[in-house]
């Protein structure tokens, strides 16, 4: 859903804010100077699939505007999890479409079935493990920001991570270097953590009561993220979080593997209820 906001003007009682009400008054009725139209989404709130979702959407759409940062997606990774997806579903089109009869065709189905929960099962490690909480990577940009200051940007792609916690408010944005080789410690292994920023907000900060969703909140402040970024303001290691997190956890009893194990990382919620 959508709703329409004519955002006016507020005048006040003086003279220049009259002058200003009659002007308005005597100009075109098409004139757009004094109103403009707003279109906002409307997201069931309660649905928090469908609220991340959309802000990672929003943030994603705010990395790669050509008026913003303007930064180039790398597909790689997404590619090579269509070329499973396609593998899987052609052995499935086989079963299915096979011309032959049942009793001979027990051989071809085992194969094909056997080969499909593989593909799958491989397709599902990837997207728990390897992409975890990530949403986006983006290719190294062609000049550096802020060369001085930050100029990795041009030789390592961005990671873009976000987070949502169940039964939270709080939405994170992690911005980090894709395969970053920097900070080389014993044995030419890559230093961790490497440079990150993370930022927190409430979602309550661009969702109303009604669940319409102020999306150009949300780019605006990715773009301060993504310029802290690039300034090379990067986080504390003792405050990363990796992403990383047990078979409890994705079970959905995050409490009790807390409670067991500990929380070794300090999470964007913690700092910001802190603040």
């Amino acid at each position: 859903k959508s709703k329409v906001v004519d955002a006016e003007p507020v005048e006040g009682p003086s003279a220049a804010a009259t002058a200003s009400a009659t002007a308005a008054d005597d100009a075109p009725e098409g004139d757009d100077a004094s109103s403009t139209e707003v279109e906002l989404l409307q997201v069931d709130v309660g649905d928090v699939i469908k609220l991340k979702q959309v802000l990672d959407e929003t943030v994603a759409a705010a990395l790669l505007d050509p008026d913003g940062p303007a930064l180039a997606e790398d597909q790689r990774s997404d590619n090579i999890k269509l070329v499973i997806m396609l593998l899987a579903c052609s052995f499935a089109f086989v079963a299915q479409f096979a011309p032959l009869p049942f009793p001979e065709s027990r051989p071809v189905l085992g194969l094909c079935c056997t080969a499909y929960f593989i593909l799958s099962g491989i397709l599902q490690l990837v997207t728990t493990f390897y992409d975890q909480d990530s949403i986006m990577a983006t290719n190294p940009v062609e000049k550096a920001k802020y060369p001085a200051k930050n100029s990795d940007v041009e030789k390592c792609g961005i990671r873009v991570r976000t987070q949502l916690p169940r039964f939270s408010e709080y939405y994170t944005v992690i911005l980090e270097f894709q395969r970053y080789d920097g900070g080389k410690g014993k044995g030419g292994a890559a230093a961790a953590p490497g440079p990150y920023v993370s930022k927190t907000w409430s979602v309550g900060n661009f969702f109303d009561v009604d669940g319409f969703f102020a999306e150009d909140l949300l780019m605006d402040e990715v773009e301060k993220v993504y310029d802290t970024f690039c300034q090379g303001k990067f986080g504390k290691p003792g405050e990363y979080d990796d992403g990383k997190r047990g078979i409890l956890h994705l079970l959905g009893f995050e409490g009790l593997e807390e409670s067991l194990f500990g929380a070794n990382k300090k999470s964007g919620v913690a700092k910001l209820k802190k603040q």
